[in-house]
Formats: structure tokens, C-alpha cells, sequence
């Protein structure tokens, strides 16, 4: 059974989805943890979430709302740092995770942006109703 759970501290497992993600080319995840050991982001801004998804305690899943940096409006959130664990994809557990983060960003801001450079999650965002946009920041948008 999957749930999704706010994260106030990284848990241990979370080396695993590092390890995972490093090895497909994928550094966000190192970022993440690095990020939050040094205090740079810890997803605890006014708005901010970082949630994890378990399947029977084990984490498959991360990511994180932030403000977004490149955006001063102060009603413009970041989606950040989203990673399912391979073998869990194609489950429903990385759009949970996103409508979830929706779900918070809502609360809170006007619009979520992010970016990506694989095709695949520009089309599962798409899916999710994010807008390809042309911007040195992001990839993607979609109004709250």
C-alpha cells in the first residue's frame, strides 16, 4: 500500500534512490541530499514540501515544492527533485506525488514551473497538465 508522507528529515533509504538515480544520469537526487545536509534547502520555506511515497515502509518516491528562485512574484512555486524508483514507475506513483504537491502548492501560490531534459517526464508532465514554455529557467508551467 502507498502512502505519501510530508518529510522533515531525509530518510535513511533515500541513499538508495540516490544510488538509483546517479546511475541513470540523474544527479538531482545527490543535489537533494547535499542541499539539505549543508542547509540550502530543506523545503521549510512559507509554501515549501518536501514529501516522500512508501510502499510498505520502503521509499520509492521523492520530491519537493520550493519558491521558485528564478521568479520573485512570490506566487510562483518550483517543482523540484522528483524521482520514483525504477522499478515503481508506470504505477501511478509519480502522478500521486505531483497532484500531492499540487495539492500543497495551492494553498499557497498562483503557479508551479519546472524543468526537465528527457522527453519522457516532459510528457508525463504534459499529461499532468503542465505547459511547455520557452524560458532559461523552466520547461514547464501550470496555473493554479
Amino acid at each position: 500500500m502507498f502512502s505519501v508522507n510530508r518529510l522533515t528529515v531525509l530518510p535513511p533509504q533515500i541513499a538508495d534512490l540516490e544510488r538509483e538515480a546517479s546511475a541513470q544520469g540523474f544527479n538531482f537526487v545527490g543535489r537533494l541530499i547535499d542541499e539539505w545536509r549543508v542547509g540550502s534547502n530543506r523545503f521549510d520555506k512559507p509554501g515549501e514540501c518536501l514529501l516522500g511515497i512508501t510502499d510498505n515502509g520502503t521509499l520509492v518516491g521523492i520530491g519537493g515544492l520550493n519558491v521558485d528562485p528564478y521568479v520573485t512574484d512570490g506566487f510562483t512555486a518550483r517543482l523540484r527533485r522528483l524521482y520514483v524508483a525504477n522499478a515503481f514507475r508506470r504505477r501511478g506513483i509519480g502522478e500521486a506525488l505531483v497532484l500531492e504537491l499540487l495539492q500543497n502548492a495551492s494553498k499557497h501560490f498562483r503557479q508551479v514551473r519546472l524543468s526537465t531534459d528527457t522527453e519522457s517526464a516532459a510528457a508525463f508532465y504534459s499529461r499532468l497538465g503542465f505547459w511547455a514554455v520557452e524560458d532559461e529557467t523552466a520547461t514547464h508551467v501550470k496555473v493554479l
